[in-house]
């Protein structure tokens, strides 16, 4: 990583909570939290707006705004968050069969109508020389009130904050999902 991280005991007392539950949950401390922490005030702001986009009553399907945030995070070369976003899919969906075909997702069989428009979007929103079109938006309609839409976009913007922030600090994997990670810029 290209910025130290803090022993644990040297972060506020209102954040060590935070790293308990991670700890519990992942049976580790996550990388990307330790360097947050270093700004308590980032912290706690990225971990409500995490904690409002993956809530259990959100409109988004779990399984879908899992391979969303996979997309996001391969196109933005985040390795940790391929790991953590790929185990929590095969955790939502019981296979990592659509994460080891996402790369190649439009020539795929095993993505159905609502998942290829929810892909197309987050591609158009992630990529920098992409731009989201009105059709791509009537299309979205066809599955998402505005309400989805506005989380849909959210999420995505969410994870190209997370994995542009990991990416950029060069935070590896931590051993989450046993898949082989691939460097993905295929636009």
């Amino acid at each position: 990583m290209r910025v130290t991280v803090k022993k644990l005991n040297e972060y506020p007392w209102f954040i060590r909570p935070f790293f308990w539950n991670q700890k519990r949950k992942y049976g580790a401390v996550l990388q990307p939290a330790l360097l947050w922490a270093r700004v308590p005030k980032l912290f706690v702001s990225v971990a409500t707006l995490y904690g409002a986009l993956d809530r259990k009553n959100s409109p988004l399907d779990p399984v879908l705004r899992s391979l969303v945030t996979v997309r996001v995070s391969q196109i933005n070369w985040c390795h940790f968050c391929v790991d953590i976003n790929s185990a929590t899919f095969a955790k939502r969906a019981g296979t990592l069969e659509k994460v080891e075909k996402l790369e190649k997702w439009k020539e795929s069989d095993l993505y159905d109508e609502k998942e290829k428009v929810v892909l197309e979007y987050t591609e158009a929103v992630t990529y920098s020389n992409q731009q989201v079109t009105d059709e791509l938006i009537r299309r979205l309609k066809i599955f998402f009130d505005d309400d989805g839409i506005v989380e849909l976009t959210g999420l995505i913007a969410f994870q190209n904050l997370s994995s542009k922030f990991n990416s950029a600090l060069d935070v590896p994997a931590q051993g989450f999902c046993k898949l082989p990670y691939k460097n993905v810029d295929d636009n």
